[in-house]
């Protein structure tokens, strides 16, 4: 089975079984989250097509949360020439890693 889904701001294609990276998400490790902002499902053939507008009513996709961690760190760096000005700053994206049900 095939489904799209909204979490974070950003849509997710994903199939049964797939685990995926995503932005932070609540529960623990080892816990349920239940992804309730579903876009579009479908049968792995491509038989039996549903597509939201913009969201699917009474459809849920399950997954496990597998891990809570942070991504390397990206330098952001703020330059002016001519007038001495530098910064840099440095950020870690927080992600959770769920596996679907």
């Amino acid at each position: 089975m095939y489904a799209v889904i909204e979490t974070g701001g950003k849509q997710y294609f994903l199939k049964s079984g797939d685990a995926l990276y995503i932005e932070k998400v609540a529960p623990k490790e080892g816990e349920k989250v239940v992804f309730d902002k579903v876009l579009l499902t479908a049968n792995a053939d491509g038989s039996n097509l549903q597509v939201g507008t913009p969201y699917l009513k009474d459809v849920t996709i399950e997954a496990e949360v597998e891990r809570q961690g942070r991504s390397k760190k990206i330098k952001v760096e703020k330059f002016k020439r001519k007038i001495r000005y530098h910064k840099v700053y440095g950020h870690r994206q927080s992600y959770s890693k769920v596996k679907v049900k």
